[in-house]
């Protein structure tokens, strides 16, 4: 019987229940959700199919030990001391630590870190007559520290760089939007491939990548090269191999006739859109044109727009007139439709003129968001 392992997804705020239904899906036991993050079970090969798979997570973590009184730089040292590194990294290896959370107990994480290392190092210097160096920047081991007060528990990291880094974006604008909360926006927006899907304003074309991804069921990593748990003295590449394969041979078509569709006034957004689609595969699936929301005409076609405007930012913008012309267009050419924004001005949304029937709280990465959702109701609603 295959052992099961502790895992840890990470994930960003408001995008927990997102990534536990993810991960049902796939097959993990004891799910249990946390902030940012969403614990679990599974064997090795699981932690693989994670990885490869998981469209919200941005690391998935393995907890190899834990220790309930570390208050002393004394008992740090030691209980580090007691974890058997070969099983986790070679002599001639790389690593880094990183600390989380919070503890009273010591002075810095960097004190906390330092400490942790010479307690590796010098476990390998007595085996072996060697030892690892450390290296911040490409480490082939990540190694996490986490605190709550006394408590602590060890981490290693099997993805590497993270998972938002799908391999497909080449090209990025001032302000992209980060893949795994692309991803996250299009669940919580509840779009299924029920219509076509619109991005008005779609930069790189992130958005439309990861609802393609989603609805057509291809791994968020398919067109990633690397992960840190195949740097593992355990790593097991055909098992690798077996479970990429049973992934692959899960993806299916959009259903007939939908179409996702992407604006962009920028003529160089376009084109840094297309080569991004191109390199994730999906040129066949997305089409983008060079058009002004603003200018747009009512569609043929009934449209779920999703999109995440400039909120000036990095972009400046006359953010009053901006918002009202979103609100003024919405309101003129797409009634009847659904439109979902993920917003980080809350100030902004005062100025679009309608009223939001939902709103979520999200961040982007330090920023505090909300994705809102319209319904554009036939003729006039009262607010």
């Amino acid at each position: 019987m295959k052992e099961d392992l502790n895992l840890t997804a990470t994930t960003f705020y408001g995008l927990e229940e997102v990534l536990a239904a993810e991960l049902l899906q796939l097959g993990a036991k004891e799910i249990k959700i946390a902030n940012r993050a969403v614990g679990f079970k599974g064997d090795l090969g699981f932690l693989y199919k994670a990885n490869f798979n998981l469209h919200t997570a941005l690391r998935v973590l393995w907890q190899i030990a834990g220790f309930t009184k570390v208050y002393k730089a004394e008992q740090l040292y030691k209980n580090i001391q007691q974890i058997d590194w070969s099983a986790y990294m070679q002599p001639f290896q790389t690593f880094r630590i990183d600390v989380t959370g919070q503890t009273k107990f010591f002075k810095n994480t960097r004190f906390i870190a330092l400490k942790a290392k010479d307690a590796i190092v010098d476990q390998f210097r007595a085996k072996y007559n060697s030892r690892p160096d450390i290296d911040l920047r490409q480490p082939d081991i990540r190694l996490i520290l986490h605190f709550e007060d006394q408590k602590m528990t060890v981490h290693i990291d099997s993805s590497g760089e993270s998972l938002h880094k799908r391999g497909y974006r080449i090209q990025t604008n001032i302000a992209p939007l980060n893949e795994v909360l692309a991803s996250g926006i299009v669940a919580l927006s509840g779009w299924r491939g029920c219509c076509n899907l619109l991005d008005p304003m779609c930069g790189s074309g992130t958005i439309l990548i990861e609802a393609a991804m989603r609805e057509m069921n291809i791994p968020a990593a398919i067109n990633r090269s690397t992960f840190g748990f195949q740097n593992w003295p355990n790593y097991q590449a055909q098992l690798f191999e077996l479970i990429k394969t049973s992934s692959l041979n899960k993806i299916r078509e959009l259903p007939d006739g939908v179409k996702l569709m992407g604006y962009d006034k920028a003529p160089s957004a376009v084109e840094k859109a297309r080569l991004n689609i191109k390199n994730a595969n999906l040129d066949e699936f997305i089409q983008i044109e060079q058009k002004d929301f603003f200018n747009t005409g009512k569609p043929v076609q009934k449209h779920f727009l999703l999109f995440n405007p400039p909120y000036d930012e990095r972009l400046k913008i006359d953010l009053p007139n901006f918002y009202k012309q979103i609100g003024d267009t919405l309101k003129q050419n797409y009634t009847g439709m659904e439109a979902w924004m993920l917003v980080g001005n809350l100030a902004a949304l005062k100025y679009v003129g309608l009223r939001p029937t939902k709103r979520i709280k999200l961040f982007n990465g330090k920023l505090e968001a909300r994705l809102v959702q319209y319904l554009l109701y036939q003729g006039s609603k009262k607010h």
